[in-house]
């Protein structure tokens, strides 16, 4: 297996305030994108089956859920902690 994506695709259909290949270079440098890394950080390992099979996985506010005993965040792909951050390295 390859630890780092081959590639990362985006478009910010010309509406970004920086270009798509800084966005894409501000990624590499910021987040660690190596399976484990992705699947730790979104904490991907709880099921979430039916919460996800309703309206979508995407444009979801992350929320607090408990399975059995487990409580954790679903969505956590939507947070938007990171942001700040990236805004910062992008000078903006």
């Amino acid at each position: 297996g390859v630890a780092q994506p081959t590639s990362i695709s985006l478009n910010t259909f010309g509406t970004g305030k920086i270009s798509d290949e800084r966005i894409i270079q501000l990624v590499r440098e910021t987040f660690d994108l190596r399976p484990y890394a992705i699947t730790r950080m979104l904490d991907l390992l709880h099921p979430m089956y039916q919460a996800t099979a309703a309206y979508g996985h995407f444009g979801r506010n992350p929320y607090e859920m408990t399975y059995g005993e487990d409580t954790f965040t679903a969505f956590t792909w939507e947070k938007t902690d990171r942001a700040a951050e990236l805004r910062a390295l992008a000078g903006l």
